[in-house]
């Protein structure tokens, strides 16, 4: 861990977003440093679980939204660097592809550099694509691309997925796994992942303010181990200790499933979801060569074998009581 600074409080952190899973740990993590921190979402009034992770008044938020570039300025004013995290899965009405990731990173690029801050960090994804079938992956490059071009020196950091007690990876499939007879794997399940630590994602982070540098780097963040996606179903299902098919899914036929599940308020999936597994999800040769990695700045990654079964075991039959496969009871 990094020695807390000489004098934390002369130092604000402003985050993009950061009421969310992510958010929460990198809050936790700054504020462990003693940095000021000021989180910026849209329902501040919802946000009250960040306080405790710090001391009394070091963590307040604050009402803003990025496609509202005067609540942004408002929002990183004073701030020494501004983090942006947000991001959406699918566009609904307003809070669609390119207004949260490419007009949204710009806006607060903008705003963190007529705040004059010391360094601004864009939270991305492994896979962004300006050329990608996807309109997920294009989004997200656009908005690599203008945040860049709004607060040169910008850093990007480009995570595979990221697990941790509240992810939607991991304990979508497990609930999914409580009343479904098979789990789906689209396009046959052989798309690579990497999977990253939540907590390693939020330490990335906290090293890359402390060191104050706003080095226009590109980082790639993934686990110690590429797995399938059907690697990842089966470990799932082996730690909650539930017996479910893996069932292939062609791709023609998951677009088919998509256009109807994407019609539901909260698409349980989506076609552009689906072009998005046609890519495999790992960290680059480049990246690892040029040590713009978790290992190049010092942080060894944790795996899902010692962290996931801390939190799934909540969809085992008896809960805690019952032991994951291959452990005696």
């Amino acid at each position: 861990m990094t020695s807390v600074l000489v004098q934390p409080s002369d130092r604000l952190i402003t985050i993009i977003g950061g009421s969310g899973f992510v958010g929460r740990h990198i809050v936790r993590a700054l504020a462990r440093r003693g940095y000021r921190i000021r989180v910026a979402c849209r329902r501040p009034d919802l946000a009250g679980h960040l306080q405790p992770l710090g001391n009394a008044g070091q963590i307040m938020m604050v009402q803003a939204n990025v496609r509202y570039p005067a609540s942004l300025a408002a929002a990183c004013d004073g701030a020494y660097a501004v983090i942006n995290l947000t991001g959406v899965l699918y566009s609904a009405g307003p809070q669609n592809f390119d207004a949260v990731h490419a007009f949204g990173a710009e806006a607060t690029a903008k705003a963190a550099r007529a705040a004059k801050a010391r360094v601004f960090i864009q939270m991305s994804a492994i896979g962004a694509d300006e050329n990608s079938t996807a309109e997920y992956a294009r989004s997200k490059a656009e908005g690599e691309k203008r945040a860049r071009a709004a607060f040169p020196g910008a850093i990007v950091l480009r995570p595979s997925i990221i697990f941790g007690p509240e992810d939607s990876f991991f304990n979508r499939f497990a609930e999914l796994a409580r009343f479904a007879p098979f789990l789906p794997l689209i396009g046959g399940g052989d798309t690579k992942f990497e999977p990253v630590f939540v907590g390693d994602v939020a330490e990335t982070v906290a090293r890359l303010v402390d060191k104050g540098e706003a080095d226009g780097r590109t980082y790639e963040l993934g686990g110690p181990e590429v797995f399938t996606f059907r690697q990842l179903m089966q470990f799932t299902l082996d730690t909650i200790g539930r017996s479910r098919l893996l069932v292939p899914v062609p791709w023609g036929i998951a677009k088919i499933q998509a256009l109807i599940l994407g019609l539901l308020p909260k698409p349980l999936l989506t076609t552009d979801q689906v072009e998005l597994l046609k890519t495999d999800n790992v960290v680059s040769e480049h990246a690892r060569r040029e040590q713009r990695t978790l290992e190049g700045l010092g942080i060894t990654p944790s795996g899902i074998e010692g962290i996931v079964p801390g939190y799934l075991y909540r969809f085992r039959k008896a809960g805690q009581f019952t032991a994951p496969r291959g452990i005696p009871e």
